[in-house]
């Protein structure tokens, strides 16, 4: 597909608490998610020194030797926690020349029963290099800051298409599902191939993404995509399919992708993920704005469902296979 350069609406998270100037921010923030479903997101209060911390330990991570990095696999992990190696996972059926450690919420691991949903797995302690042990304070912090502003920026999100602010509020009060990746593109695949990440739509609410100076995140616009260059001091915000399902296809998910990095190019980046707790089932947002909600666009090879568990094992189970195969092979077999 051909891309184009362009930036995305800039939205200021400070203006909400301006009475001068909320009415107009609430309208920008509708406008950008009724309509891309994508916006750079300043005044959020996380400040440059803590996003300069979590970029130097993720290059800290990645600059580990492989054994280090290999100790903490997610093929250890029933929870899918842990480190991937280039090119493990999958998006569209086809390999992303990326690798990266996935981290959730610190908790036991569960016991799940054989009548118990299968999603509980995806709930479960994290894997840690020891070799890097200011690792974990820093990323569990910075979980703990960014559901914060997440959570805030959901509750504005509802108010500017007319809804209760805290509709959501119970679904994520007790166990909400966090999760954040560091993520390396090591610059381009030796077969030539540049999908860094296949285009795809998150799974869940509200995604904050952290990237560095690099760039190479497109946004699909029509037959084709566009650029979104990173811009210092801001997130670039998406909606998940969770939210487009809540508001009967008013909110959109929006198709994204990232190309790799030219040559030897190295890009870092650190998306999180703020979502409910996995049995939440998402109801419709009631509000005047269903009179213009066409409805949820339903895509065969993607089925969406409105329990939340079902929808993001459905992800991890298509993204990593082979921690399918060796924990949950009657997920596979099920097609989960």
């Amino acid at each position: 597909m051909p891309s184009a350069h362009t930036s995305l609406p800039v939205i200021d998270l400070s203006q909400a608490d301006d009475p001068a100037q909320r009415g107009d921010f609430l309208k920008q923030l509708h406008a950008a998610a009724r309509d891309t479903g994508f916006l750079h997101l300043t005044g959020h209060g996380i400040t440059d020194a803590e996003t300069a911390r979590v970029l130097e330990l993720t290059r800290a991570f990645f600059a580990l030797p492989e054994a280090d990095r290999l100790a903490v696999s997610n093929l250890n992990s029933p929870h899918f926690r842990g480190y991937t190696r280039i090119g493990h996972e999958l998006t569209g059926g086809a390999s992303d020349w990326r690798d990266q450690l996935d981290v959730g919420a610190e908790r036991p691991a569960p016991v799940v029963g054989p009548d118990d949903p299968p999603y509980l797995w995806l709930e479960g302690p994290n894997q840690w290099p020891q070799a890097l042990p200011e690792l974990r304070p820093v990323v569990l912090e910075w979980q703990s800051r960014l559901a914060a502003v997440a959570h805030r920026l959901l509750q504005e999100l509802l108010t500017s298409i007319g809804a209760p602010s805290d509709f959501f509020d119970e679904a994520f009060a007790d166990r909400p599902h966090l999760h954040t990746k560091l993520i390396r593109y090591p610059g381009s695949s030796p077969t030539g191939a540049d999908q860094g990440v296949g285009a795809h739509k998150d799974y869940g609410f509200l995604t904050l993404l952290l990237q560095d100076s690099v760039g190479g995140l497109q946004v699909r616009q029509g037959d084709g995509f566009l650029d979104v260059p990173p811009m210092p001091g801001a997130f670039v915000v998406n909606l998940g399919e969770l939210l487009e399902i809540a508001t009967e296809g008013y909110l959109v998910a929006t198709d994204h992708r990232v190309v790799s990095p030219p040559g030897a190019v190295e890009r870092y980046s650190v998306p999180f993920f703020y979502n409910p707790r996995l049995d939440a089932v998402v109801e419709t947002v009631p509000g005047e704005y269903l009179r213009s909600a066409p409805g949820v666009a339903h895509d065969a090879s993607n089925p969406l469902h409105a329990e939340y568990g079902r929808n993001e094992l459905k992800g991890w189970t298509r993204a990593h296979p082979a921690v399918a195969r060796r924990w949950h092979p009657e997920l596979v077999a099920s097609g989960t």
